[in-house]
């Protein structure tokens, strides 16, 4: 989400951690219904950043052949309360305790707690779940036994947790317990960067080692959008990558064997890094071009230790980190083009969006699985119409601004204005709409549109930190305009490497949209008002004047459906399969009944086949890789990978809906798989595969 994702336990050598009744009908009528044939009920919006659509699907509970069995949940929040309270979810060594990031309420930036202990902006809920295995199975929230909550972690002011959560062992010099990995990002003007480490060995005692270290260039600790610790134990040394938000060197690698004094020793740009070795990792021909550091997991394969980053339009990446201060690139996804979801489920031939998320290996490490999240069902369709660069350029559309589909002409079409950066601490003297039309004579039925710049990052001129796309939005609604275009900026283009790449952020504080957004790249922007070209990091070149009148353009859109999820051969980085849930190529639901983009994939610990999938309002999904139609089976492996594909085989979905964000996996005493699921709008939910 929005920006966007976090950690807990997985297999073998290493933990992986990775934003959102009714009684159950008899078990018969529940396998008689479709997994995709939902009925879709409408609700309010919701008004926090994360969940993008209106509604919510309600579901059957479990479903299917391999149905997730409810045993027991933790709520501490509604969808009619405080929706979109609840981020990642991550899980203990020994699947005892659960930890749920709180990433704060749509005040968290005006609070001032003195301290943060008795009423934080954010933090983490400490829940145990220590008697999983005794507990019966039930089908709805009502049924379900409550996990009592131990205690809670405040973080800082205006600093609060999202998707970099994890929990796992470590055993150096220094320390020795286990320790829980957090990231920060902001929530208002006192946020901190970077990533917290605390000792959890006593849960219910949790000890801070460490807060806020990372990256401090430029200016103050950067924000980090997640985190995955590991320790190699030939070397007894433990280190910590984190998703850096600030720069486009986004890969941070901290040595945290003294984790109270953490310690960078890499910081990349993988762009750059790994072009000797594996070329560009974009594919600028197709226009996927915002190739960026999401998310990422590290894991020990035949002695090697392998890092798989989520690179967004950059797609899968790994590396060698047996060396973590001098990785090694070692390989790289393409996306295929035309996207073959799309194509296959809906009978639409367009490029790919791009937009890898998150992934993660089979238990065998024959197999990865990654997700694409997109939050727009619809792509924007930009072109400009006048002057000398009249053409079409690549672009995207805001997902939680008004659909340009809803317009009544189903396009937006008028004359730009460039407004600057458009945040709360811009000092310049942007004219209104109004202003615009009187001083160029326009009528009042000439639709008028605000072009905004990502940022500020790295212009000396605007020395306050970057706001959030939804304040330029605010900012462009507020003087009148008809829709607001927000352009990259000169970090996001990569110095240049990237003219044409376009970042569409999530709604990052409170207020309600009234007009359409798009985000293109910085060409565009010069190429709007006739301004040449200039991508230098210090904004040393020109950039148009606040209030220039521009070039007119036109805004449309096309479905595309949601984000989905692809299989890839681990040893090859060949893609197998992708797969999508019915609704997220279904136009009918595109507005009304929630978010239907995948979001993150825990592979099963102990069978090689399964995955869950934590699918926003499309509940949580249980998937399996099939090939030649039997599960796959490691002893005895198919001939030709080119057969596998992924199978839905089950899942929940609660009869009042649900809005999944993390998911995790972890093996009990008794040797079933039980699968965690952070709900945006409730809380914590615990599931036994049967």
């Amino acid at each position: 989400m929005g920006t966007g994702e976090g950690k807990g336990t997985i297999h073998g050598a290493i933990a992986r951690a990775s934003l959102r009744g009714v009684n159950m009908r008899l078990r018969a009528a529940v396998s008689a219904l479709a997994a995709g044939a939902f009925v879709a009920v409408a609700m309010l919006p919701a008004i926090a950043g994360a969940q993008m659509h209106e509604g919510f699907l309600p579901g059957p509970g479990p479903f299917g052949e391999k149905p997730l069995n409810l045993l027991g949940t933790t709520i501490v929040t509604s969808r009619d309360t405080t929706p979109d309270l609840v981020a990642d979810v991550a899980v203990d060594p020994d699947g005892e305790v659960a930890y749920l990031a709180n990433w704060g309420e749509p005040t968290c930036a005006e609070n001032s707690e003195g301290g943060g202990k008795d009423t934080p902006d954010a933090g983490v809920w400490v829940i145990d779940i220590s008697n999983v295995e005794s507990l019966p199975e039930v089908d709805t929230m009502e049924e379900a036994f409550e996990f009592p909550v131990i205690t809670f972690i405040p973080h800082s002011q205006d600093s609060r947790p999202g998707e970099g959560m994890q929990v796992l062992d470590i055993a150096t010099k220094w320390f020795t317990g286990e320790m829980l990995v957090m990231n920060n990002e902001q929530c208002g003007p006192q946020g901190k960067g970077g990533v917290s480490l605390w000792d959890v060995t006593n849960p219910a005692k949790p000890r801070k080692l460490s807060e806020h270290f990372g990256d401090r260039n430029p200016g103050d600790v950067n924000e980090i959008h997640s985190a995955f610790a590991w320790q190699d134990p030939e070397t007894g040394r433990a280190y910590v990558v984190m998703t850096d938000n600030a720069e486009a060197t986004d890969v941070d690698i901290l040595d945290i064997t003294n984790p109270r004094r953490p310690r960078l020793i890499a910081d990349l740009n993988l762009n750059e890094y790994c072009e000797p070795a594996l070329g560009r990792m974009d594919q600028p021909e197709i226009g996927v071009t915002e190739s960026s550091l999401h998310d990422m997991i590290v894991k020990q394969i035949d002695g090697e230790w392998i890092m798989l980053l989520s690179y967004w339009d950059g797609g899968f990446v790994t590396l060698n980190v047996d060396d973590p201060a001098n990785p090694v690139c070692l390989d790289d996804t393409d996306y295929s083009n035309p996207d073959p979801e799309l194509l296959e489920s809906a009978g639409i031939t367009l490029p790919p969006e791009g937009n890898a998320h998150q992934a993660e290996y089979t238990i065998d490490n024959r197999f990865f699985i990654g997700t694409d999240e997109d939050f727009s069902p619809y792509r924007a369709i930009f072109t400009i119409d006048t002057g000398p660069n009249a053409d079409e350029y690549p672009a995207g559309e805001f997902g939680w601004t008004v659909p340009i589909v809803q317009d009544p002409d189903k396009e937006i079409s008028g004359v730009t204005v460039f407004g600057g950066y458009g945040c709360p601490q811009s000092t310049e003297d942007v004219p209104t709409a109004a202003e615009i039309r009187a001083q160029e004579g326009l009528s009042a039925d000439t639709e008028l549109i605000l072009v905004l710049e990502r940022g500020p990052v790295g212009d000396p001129d605007a020395n306050y930190e970057a706001c959030f796309f939804s304040e330029k939005v605010e900012f462009a609604q507020i003087l009148g305009y008809d829709a607001a275009i927000v352009a990259n900026h000169h970090t996001g283009a990569q110095g240049g490497d990237a003219p044409d790449a376009q970042f569409c952020g999530s709604q990052g504080h409170v207020f309600t949209p009234t007009i359409p957004g798009v985000c293109v790249g910085h060409r565009a922007m010069h190429l709007m008002f006739g301004v040449a070209e200039d991508y230098s990091l210090d904004y040393s070149g020109p950039e148009p004047e606040i209030g220039a009148v521009g070039e007119t353009v036109t805004m449309q859109a096309a479905y595309d459906g949601w984000g989905y999820v692809h299989l890839f051969d681990a040893a090859t980085g060949q893609e197998l399969d992708t797969y999508a849930i019915d609704e997220a190529h279904d136009e009918e639901m595109a507005f009304g009944s929630g978010d239907f983009t995948v979001h993150e994939v825990a592979t099963d610990p102990q069978d090689a086949s399964l995955a869950y999938i934590s699918y926003y309002s499309g509940g949580m999904r249980v998937v399996q890789i099939q090939c030649g139609g039997e599960p796959y089976d490691p002893a005895a492996p198919p001939a030709n990978l080119g057969t596998c594909e992924l199978v839905e085989v089950g899942g929940y979905l609660d009869p009042m809906g649900n809005d999944f964000w993390g998911v995790e996996a972890f093996v009990g005493d008794d040797g079933r798989t039980y699968v965690l699921g952070s709900d945006m709008d409730s809380g914590l939910w615990v599931f036994v595969d049967p």
